[in-house]
């Protein structure tokens, strides 16, 4: 904030001051210049940004100082007010068209993707891609010369159809800074990319009071009553449009998390097992997200979900955190391509965290080896009260994003900012009460309840058309969501009734 203020002050009194220095007033506006240039020092040395683009962005904002005062002075050297304020008009204007894109950018704390630290995987810090052609004895020598070991990073079953099978892991040596052997690497000309294998981590879930709400639905779930999304979602007029249809298969909705419980009393019936490994979740997050999104409803047992019947979808899990919620991006993309190559419909990933976005590229190659094969790949937004473009994979190009409204509708504080994600939606995650493990339920928020919202529609909705692929998708639920305050960044609220009918039409 401090930069910004600084930096518009600065401008505006340099304008006036050129303006007026004719006069006793006009002098006042010199020091108010100075004290402005003095503020966005203040704010450009507190931002969390790197020094580099502290600097950059220090550069830049003096030349666009320079190039207004030289403006400035024309107009003065004119003697003619008319002119000068059409010159000062167009300045700003000019100035203004700039900075419209060039703002959501700007290093203060509240839109710093680097304001979180981005912790490494000690196991394996980079993931490399080869350039084709290059030697991997001569980039495995070259590692093992700097006590750092390499292993093959993924096995897409369809290497044909993406570039990951050339990613590798590397293990630098305790104690050795990765930055100077990514930098070393690159000179090497070995490499075609290179990037930090990031930790990601969902935060352990806060018990919360559930809603209870008034109002009879057509089911028999006795959790509903504490489901307000029920309610905001129309959730008994898309239950009654659905039943006029039947589906052409059941659809696959992989929960990429902590694990699911597949035990538990309202998921049983409605889970598909992958691997029995992948069927427990002793943090209870997945099996939260799993309820949200497929929920054996109308049973007369727990919580319902989008699927009224088991004839539209099964969930299932693929475990890419462990007990402690912690992952890596390479465990997220194996999770990734192993559902992928599962054939699955809809992938839900309800986690993230702060990248450098300028050096993601598995992420974005992972989602499209998914889209490739037909997979709706569906993200949570991101806690942090941020833009979500500086949070991955929630950034990947091929994601839908889902930000967390509450009851009001409005967006909850901590749900990350979608306005520059190019499919972003909304879905309740405030209080949202869903299963957890051994028989139990739960209210907790996060974009992380919201994301399996999203996920378990796209569940119905592949299977009642199979070949909808993920643009249709989000095209079809953006058309009929519906407008909520601070909708550009949230993203429309989802309304699966209405975006059932507009696909039926």
């Amino acid at each position: 904030m401090l930069l910004q203020l600084g930096f518009y002050i600065a401008l505006i009194a340099l304008g006036l001051w050129y303006r007026f220095s004719d006069k006793d007033f006009g002098r006042a506006f010199g020091p108010i210049t100075l004290l402005a240039l003095a503020v966005y020092a203040i704010g450009l040395y507190v931002s969390p940004a790197a020094l580099d683009v502290k600097i950059g962005f220090a550069v830049q904002d003096m030349i666009i100082l320079g190039v207004a005062g030289l403006i400035f002075g024309i107009g003065m050297g004119i003697g003619q007010r008319a002119p000068f304020w059409l010159l000062l008009l167009l300045a700003l204007a000019g100035l203004a068209y700039y900075l419209r894109d060039e703002l959501p950018k700007r290093p203060n704390a509240e839109t710093s993707a680097l304001a979180e630290p981005i912790q490494l995987d000690r196991d394996g810090e980079l993931l490399v891609e080869l350039k084709n052609g290059a030697s991997l004895d001569e980039f495995t020598a070259w590692c093992a010369a700097r006590g750092a070991s390499v292993e093959l990073a993924f096995t897409p079953a369809d290497a044909d159809a993406t570039e990951l099978d050339d990613y590798y892991l590397v293990d630098i040596a305790d104690g050795t800074d990765w930055e100077s052997i990514a930098a070393d690497l690159e000179k090497t000309g070995l490499v075609d990319w290179l990037e930090p294998n990031e930790v990601i981590t969902v935060a352990p879930l806060t018990p919360e009071s559930p809603t209870t709400i008034d109002r009879r639905f057509r089911i028999n779930d006795p959790g509903v009553a504490q489901q307000w999304g029920m309610e905001v979602l129309d959730m008994d007029r898309f239950y009654q449009v659905l039943s006029q249809h039947k589906p052409k298969r059941q659809a696959i909705i992989a929960i990429l998390d902590t694990g699911v419980d597949a035990a538990h009393e309202d998921l049983k019936d409605n889970f598909r097992s992958l691997d029995p490994k992948f069927d427990n979740d002793p943090q209870g997050h997945g099996t939260h997200c799993a309820g949200i999104a497929g929920a054996v409803t109308n049973n007369g047992i727990g919580v319902a979900s989008m699927a009224l019947t088991g004839d539209y979808v099964r969930i299932t899990s693929v475990k890419v955190l462990n007990a402690s919620g912690m992952g890596t991006q390479k465990s997220i993309i194996d999770g990734i391509i192993y559902a992928a190559d599962a054939k699955v419909d809809v992938i839900s990933m309800s986690l993230g965290g702060a990248s450098n976005q300028s050096r993601q590229r598995a992420y974005n190659q992972a989602v499209a080896y998914a889209n490739k094969k037909g997979v709706i790949v569906v993200v949570a937004a991101g806690n942090s009260n941020r833009p979500a473009k500086g949070y991955s994979p929630a950034n990947a190009k091929g994601v839908i994003a889902v930000s967390a409204i509450g009851e009001d509708l409005l967006r909850a504080p901590f749900s990350n900012r979608v306005e520059e994600i190019d499919m972003a939606l909304a879905a309740p995650g405030v209080g949202v009460y869903s299963t957890k493990p051994n028989n139990n339920y739960q209210a907790h928020s996060g974009t992380s309840m919201a994301c399996p919202f999203v996920a378990g529609l796209a569940g119905i909705l592949r299977s009642l058309d199979p070949d909808m692929d993920t643009k249709e998708f989000y095209q079809l639920l953006n058309k009929t969501g519906k407008k909520i305050p601070d909708g550009d960044r949230t993203g429309r609220l989802i309304q699966p009734a209405a975006a059932l009918a507009a696909w039926q039409d």
